[in-house]
């Protein structure tokens, strides 16, 4: 049988929790609110009633005091009714919006760090925040004024037909006739145009993200912001559907909705002077004057409560529309969790008849890949750009699963060990690793949060960092930017080693680690490897070959599969792909500009 789709109302209450009730409270409140609202409205027509009956002898309508009294405090009670129904609406809003972003955030927490390289970080939070953000605003405002202005809706049909059910109808017809504008505005295939529009200001967000962080390239070349096509296509995508929801859409249906709503008096004059000659005749003239008056009154609110049912409509399909792009993030792939997980025996890594294939790739980026590095080894793994390196590095501490195979770390699959024990046995360092803007104490302290300062500072030492602490103000106290944007290449570097090496674990990965190293800085960090990596098992993967001679063992990886393997002098003697790069890496190294030989 088919399970049935839950609501997105019931979706959202779901994340309201324990707050539920308040929302219940609050929609409760607010109906009572806007039937309280409506009337003053009856008691000026109980004014107009008595005034009309003893006309001209005003002073003989002796009840209209009272009237005005009893209409001013419906107003104020249905003031206050409306506060106490919108502060329990906030209250259960702010909750839920809360539990959407700390769900939401559980579950990405659960995600392969692979999924990050390919969902960019602003893509994420806009869906997340934003879309949080969104459905607040549809339980504090939305939620509450559709429930209210439904019940004011129903009590305006009740009453239009109380006194006169003819001028009721020329009232309702005005409704009508919005009501077929809001449909026409936001029903059918438009609905869609409108999940276009949000998922254009997806992609804007995400465009634009990674824009901000390209201006220093921009600027360099000295380009605009048009030179970024990406996010100029963007902008004029996002630009394209907004105008084509609100000009091609909404333009003409709200003309027509905000002429007849807020001109629904049009109606019911024609119909009076229709109906006013056989009051005349039956002598019923004031009664009828009277229900004029009334209808006259209250045409007014027509108005206010369509726009109110208008714009809360409005906000239901933000808010669908925000639940999907929540749903994408809650649909973000988890790393399975065994229910008996097993300790690794020792510091060995094991690949085992191991593939893996990227989403939406035909070709495999590591295949039928077989190796293992012994507890305390050193293996470096090496190769052409694109030959599986990374990845390969990647599969050890589950930044993805393999597709088939298996990857062992102290001869248990590291899918059969739990990701907490898994993350403490492998420290990282990568070429593109971040530093928070902190200071470098608490960069270096993410590693082993409860680290004392003497522990951290011994990191840095061991790391070769003491130069970088005495040139800064502070000291390791000292608070850097957004990747280091104080530092060097090479400067970044250490400090993640710092990290690494306060994270004290068995097991090492390190990923063109000299990427962004000058030689000083590169002498330093090969100082700092040697604190690293002194007793563990240390995985490295090098462009330059130079930093690898000395490795236990060279697995040489191309086009996804293992080509050679063996010390730095037998790959040198097999004469295979590595020798050919070994002589490639010396040419470069010893190139070198020559000053240009005058032309004769």
């Amino acid at each position: 049988m088919k399970e049935k789709k839950q609501s997105d109302l019931s979706v959202l209450l779901d994340y309201a929790g324990s707050y539920k009730g308040l929302t219940f409270l609050g929609l409760g409140l607010s109906a009572v609110a806007m039937l309280l609202g409506m009337a003053p409205y009856i008691c000026i027509w109980l004014v107009a009633r008595d005034l009309i009956a003893v006309a001209p002898n005003w002073t003989a309508a002796t009840e209209i005091g009272r009237y005005g009294w009893m209409a001013f405090a419906f107003a104020v009670t249905g003031i206050a009714v409306y506060f106490a129904a919108l502060m329990c609406t906030h209250l259960a809003a702010f909750r839920t919006a809360s539990n959407i972003r700390k769900a939401g955030m559980a579950h990405l927490m659960k995600a392969p760090l692979g999924f990050f390289d390919s969902n960019a970080s602003g893509l994420l939070r806009n869906r997340l925040d934003g879309a949080a953000s969104e459905t607040e605003t549809l339980l504090a405002h939305n939620l509450a004024d559709i429930v209210g202005s439904a019940t004011m809706f129903l009590a305006m049909i009740v009453l239009m037909f109380v006194f006169d059910w003819r001028m009721g109808a020329a009232c309702l017809l005005a409704a009508v006739i919005s009501v077929l504008s809001m449909f026409t505005m936001m029903g059918g295939k438009n609905a869609k145009l409108m999940q276009e529009y949000q998922a254009a200001q997806d992609v804007m967000s995400k465009a634009g993200t990674e824009y901000v962080r390209g201006i220093p390239v921009v600027k360099v070349f000295q380009q605009t912001v048009y030179s970024f096509k990406a996010f100029k296509e963007a902008i004029h995508d996002y630009s394209a559907k907004a105008e084509k929801f609100t000009v091609g859409v909404c333009k003409v249906p709200q003309s027509v909705n905000l002429t007849f709503t807020e001109g629904a008096f049009i109606f019911l004059v024609p119909v009076a002077l229709f109906l006013a000659p056989g009051a005349l005749a039956k002598g019923n003239f004031a009664e009828f004057v009277t229900d004029f008056a009334f209808y006259a009154a209250f045409s007014a609110i027509i108005s206010t409560a369509l726009a109110r049912i208008m714009f809360a409509a409005s906000g239901m399909m933000l808010a669908s529309t925000a639940l999907e792009r929540i749903a994408q993030v809650m649909a973000a792939p988890t790393l399975s969790v065994t229910d008996h997980p097993k300790m690794p025996a020792d510091n060995s890594v094991e690949f085992t008849d191991v593939s893996f294939l990227y989403d939406g790739v035909d070709v495999p980026a590591i295949n039928h890949v077989s190796f293992k590095v012994e507890a305390g080894q050193t293996v470096a793994l090496v190769g052409p750009s694109g030959g599986g390196k990374t990845t390969a590095a990647s599969l050890i501490p589950r930044f993805w699963d393999a597709s088939s195979g298996t990857v062992a770390v102290g001869g248990v699959d590291v899918r059969e060990t739990d990701p907490k024990v898994l993350m403490d046995y492998i420290a990282f360092v990568f070429q593109n690793n971040r530093l928070f803007k902190t200071s470098i104490l608490e960069n270096v302290r993410a590693a082993k949060p409860d680290a004392t300062r003497e522990e951290v500072r011994a990191a840095l030492s061991a790391a070769q960092c003491d130069d970088i602490l005495e040139k800064l103000p502070d000291g390791m106290d000292t608070v850097i930017g957004t990747e280091g944007t104080c530092l060097s290449g090479g400067e970044q570097q250490r400090v993640m080693l710092a990290r690494a090496i306060l994270k004290d674990a068995p097991i090492v990965v390190l990923d063109e680690a000299t990427a962004f190293a000058d030689p000083e800085n590169e002498v330093l960090i090969q100082k700092a490897f040697a604190a690293l990596t002194k007793g563990r098992t240390v995985i490295m993967i090098a462009h330059r070959l130079s930093t690898v001679t000395g490795a236990d063992r060279i697995i040489v990886l191309n086009d996804g599969h293992v080509e050679e393997e063996g010390t730095h002098e037998n790959l040198l003697q097999a004469e295979g792909l590595y020798a050919r790069m070994w002589e490639d890496y010396n040419r470069a190294a010893k190139w070198h500009i020559t000053a240009a030989e005058e032309m004769e």
